[in-house]
């Protein structure tokens, strides 16, 4: 599968973070036969197309990913890797629902961690603390 490459030559991308009641980080392991960091545990989220918005891309990411609706809160975080061709940026996101329909080609496993938990996870992606 081709990335998206945006006008800057960099993939650009989106990761969404919701919180539970009981104050635990909505996580995924992303599938095994995911092109990019297969098994890795992280936050959901995905490339953004080419002319999408970052809005538009996390509420398909989520969409896709887990089946399920999210309200955009705020965006929190941005990250351009220096070590590769990748701009990150993170939303704070509110789920309607914690009742999930995970896509089995996207996403192996879902997980609900406290923030030390995440951080601490052997299998996270490298800023997913």
């Amino acid at each position: 599968m081709d990335r998206p490459l945006q006008a800057d030559g960099r993939l650009h991308g989106v990761v969404v973070a919701c919180r539970d009641a009981q104050d635990r980080w909505l996580l995924i392991r992303r599938g095994h036969e995911i092109e990019a960091a297969p098994g890795a545990v992280c936050f959901p989220g995905g490339a953004i197309e080419v002319g999408e918005s970052q809005e538009v891309a996390a509420v398909r990411e989520m969409r896709e990913e887990l089946g399920v609706a999210v309200e955009l809160v705020s965006r929190v975080w941005h990250h351009q890797f220096e070590d590769k061709l990748l701009t990150l940026w993170a939303w704070l996101g509110r789920l309607g629902t914690t009742r999930l329909q995970p896509d089995p080609t996207e996403v192996a496993e879902v997980l609900w961690l406290t923030a030390d938990e995440a951080a601490s996870h052997p299998d996270a992606l490298r800023g997913t603390d």
